[in-house]
């Protein structure tokens, strides 16, 4: 399970010109669920995200999480994450997870950062969806939980 983590001023995603999710400062999170993923591995990655010591503190140190900062979230599913990149000049997907595996484990995720988090939004999954942030810093961090053994 992969998580593109962004420092954001402000993001919002859009379906057919409508926004369906927005936040001002906070985390955009980018989930990419592959193949071998389960629930397993969902609870590991959302304490990671969202302990993640990814904001300034006074000193201007990256020293908070967005649990110590009480910002937004913003999730949006993007498959592609999970792409094969390692030879040719066109990404594979033979890892992606299929969409009906793939859009429960999704919705699990939300649903736990919603334990945790005060204001979450989303985008819509398996929606071709348009992304508008302001990446603040820039600030961009990869992370990954391997399956479960």
């Amino acid at each position: 399970m992969i998580a593109l983590l962004q420092r954001v001023s402000q993001a919002s995603v859009s379906v057919d010109g409508s926004v369906v999710g927005q936040i001002g400062p906070g985390l955009l999170v980018f989930l990419g669920i592959e193949k071998a993923d389960s629930p397993g591995e969902l609870g590991r990655l959302v304490e990671r995200v969202l302990t993640y010591r990814i904001f300034s503190d006074a000193q201007g140190k990256m020293n908070l999480s967005l649990l110590d900062t009480g910002l937004a979230l913003l999730v949006v599913s993007q498959f592609t994450l999970a792409a094969d990149t390692q030879t040719g000049t066109r990404a594979g997907f033979s890892t992606a997870a299929p969409p009906d595996q793939a859009e429960p484990l999704y919705e699990a995720f939300i649903q736990l950062a919603r334990s945790k988090v005060p204001t979450v939004a989303t985008g819509r999954f398996g929606a071709h969806m348009q992304v508008r942030l302001e990446n603040d810093g820039p600030v961009t961090f990869s992370l990954r939980v391997p399956p479960s053994s």
